[in-house]
């Protein structure tokens, strides 16, 4: 694996593109490269493992949920806090429940390109789900938010303010009405020339057993809203024959 000063140049490297400039890529190079004063080790590897929450991750999702706005990153992202402040029971599940053990032989250089295509991608897919979210809550509460503006605002101190915010501004500027972010042009492009590498991460992630939550999260959103069909027909149907639900058809009007 890589040191710490390697991680702290990775990070560094990558905030300086215009792509991942960022105040969470920023403070990351700046964690890795932070020495504890009692220890001389890092710090980062001192701190427990067993991530706290203040609610506002939680009350993205609640709200998400509500207003019926599929936002599986940042779901991802609010479990993965949840289930690592599990920590007794993970660490006596690690005795128990076995998997991949072995370590990446390739390109170590070239694999960490294929990660910042994949870090940026799944930026992109949680962006674009934060941005429908407001979208459906201006329509459904009145709020008449600008996304646009929003976008510009953001970049102002928010710890969310990305260098790539410009993009999106001009992107909703552009489009006031795009339904998704994914649609527009520039990141729609982004995305599929960069999505090879982007799964070659997750399946070497999967080979190795190590869970990458928020990409899989966002490669998922990505593919299940890129195409025309998908098997929740099957679910519907389901429903309709455990509960009665009712379902619609393709090959004519009416509910049935």
């Amino acid at each position: 694996g890589l040191d710490h000063q390697q991680l702290h140049e990775i990070f560094t490297e990558w905030n300086a593109t215009d792509e991942l400039n960022s105040f969470l890529i920023e403070i990351t190079a700046d964690i890795f490269r932070y020495i504890d004063p009692d220890t001389s080790l890092p710090l980062v590897d001192l701190i427990l493992d067993a991530a706290g929450q203040k609610g506002t991750g939680r009350w993205t999702v609640q709200s998400a949920l509500e207003l019926g706005v599929p936002i599986p990153t940042m779901i991802a992202a609010v479990n993965a806090r949840i289930t690592s402040s599990y920590k007794a029971e993970r660490v006596a599940a690690s005795k128990e429940l076995t998997g991949p053990t072995g370590k990446y032989d390739g390109d170590v250089k070239a694999f960490v390109n294929k990660i910042r295509d994949a870090l940026y991608c799944s930026k992109i897919c949680s962006y674009a789900q934060g941005m429908a979210l407001l979208s459906k809550a201006s329509k459904e509460y009145n709020y008449n938010l600008g996304l646009s503006e929003i976008s510009r605002i953001w970049k102002g101190g928010c710890i969310i303010r990305a260098g790539f915010l410009d993009k999106i501004k001009t992107a909703f500027k552009d489009n006031p009405e795009l339904p998704n972010l994914l649609l527009a042009p520039e990141f729609k492009q982004t995305i599929l020339d960069r999505q090879d590498a982007w799964r070659e991460v997750l399946a070497v992630s999967n080979k190795l057993g190590i869970p990458v939550p928020a990409f899989s999260a966002s490669l998922d959103y990505f593919d299940s809203y890129r195409r025309a069909n998908l098997p929740q027909n099957l679910t519907q149907a389901q429903r309709d024959y455990f509960g009665a639900h009712t379902y619609e058809r393709t090959d004519k009007p009416g509910t049935f």
